[in-house]
């Protein structure tokens, strides 16, 4: 294990809130060394506009140099310059190529053990793809630079954990994307990371089913029975505690719930909305199946309000705070 992990934190959308929580998160005191990726002359602005009281300092990259502890008041960043001066509220595709440019650091720093960890503030998707770059999202990003074949979305709040068997995909072609082989690959990742990253030794899993009531015995729809059955029964056979399909809208049912320690559902908004429910400003979002650690705060760019001092910073921190845990038991 490692002492104090160094992480890499993405400022995001220059236009939205990342670059103000990067800010708000720079006056705690953190358990590791933090490196924020921004155009410093962006951060010094939002600092100034929100009375922020934070001193930036450029980071020093020294090979091999150990990390130091975050303090309270300071932030180091690594300058990256905006292509065009960023107007809270108001994204513009001049810019795309600097949110990328973040990413592109963050991953190849990490893959080369320069950070021991990822943590991203969020990109404006539609943006992106309207500057002619298609982007469905920082999961599918970080699985292709990684080369990893398959990658998993999970939200947790801390006590409740919620893994998606399918991310970014219209409602219609989920049905399609969900396969018995799918589903068993989801369900090792989850197992897997389950025991080596929150220390559970024989992990219990719930698999919703896709349609109400998990299909009403093939009434309401037959890929229970085609698919996800079969697909829990390879994943008991490996030696996987996973119980199902069971009904999306009563597995998160207190009692029930309390009987599994990761429930994983069909798709983005069936697991989604309970874990913002449950806790939206302490839900972080990890991305299982990478050969590094990345988390990020479970909400979007909030457009709305970038630039009031409105926004909360309490997702970014426990996404911080989660990251600095992982990676301290990977290493």
């Amino acid at each position: 294990m490692i002492a104090t992990p160094r992480i890499a934190l993405t400022s995001g959308e220059p236009a939205g809130i990342g670059p103000e929580l990067c800010l708000a998160l720079a006056l705690e005191e953190l358990p590791c060394e933090l490196v924020c990726l921004a155009d410093e002359s962006l951060l010094a602005e939002r600092a100034r506009q929100l009375q922020l009281p934070v001193a930036l300092r450029p980071y020093a990259q020294a090979s091999g140099a150990a990390a130091v502890s975050h303090k309270a008041g300071t932030l180091s960043v690594e300058h990256r310059p905006l292509a065009r001066a960023s107007v809270p509220g108001r994204p513009d595709t001049a810019n795309v190529p600097y949110v990328l440019a973040l990413l592109e650091r963050a991953v190849a720093g990490a893959l080369a053990g320069e950070f021991d960890a990822i943590v991203t503030a969020p990109v404006h998707k539609q943006i992106i793809n309207d500057a002619g770059v298609r982007f469905s999202g920082h999961t599918e990003f970080f699985a292709e630079r990684t080369a990893s074949p398959r990658v998993l979305m999970l939200l947790t709040t801390g006590e409740l954990r919620v893994a998606l068997a399918t991310t970014h995909l219209p409602l219609r072609a989920v049905s399609d994307a969900i396969t018995v082989d799918s589903l068993l690959e989801a369900g090792v990742i989850l197992a897997r990371e389950l025991k080596r990253s929150w220390a559970i030794p024989e992990p219990r899993i719930a698999v919703c089913g896709l349609n109400p009531h998990a299909g009403e015995g093939g009434y309401l729809g037959d890929e229970e029975l085609r698919v996800i059955t079969p697909a829990i029964e390879r994943m008991r056979s490996g030696g996987i505690r996973a119980s199902g399909p069971l009904p999306a809208d009563t597995v998160f049912v207190p009692h029930l719930l309390a009987r599994f320690d990761a429930v994983l559902a069909m798709y983005h908004d069936q697991g989604l909305p309970v874990v913002k429910h449950a806790g939206f400003e302490r839900a972080v979002n990890v991305t299982l199946g990478l050969p590094i650690v990345r988390t990020s705060p479970d909400h979007g760019t909030a457009l709305d309000l970038a630039g009031s001092g409105r926004a909360d910073s309490r997702s970014l921190s426990a996404a911080v705070r989660l990251a600095s845990r992982l990676a301290a038991q990977r290493r």
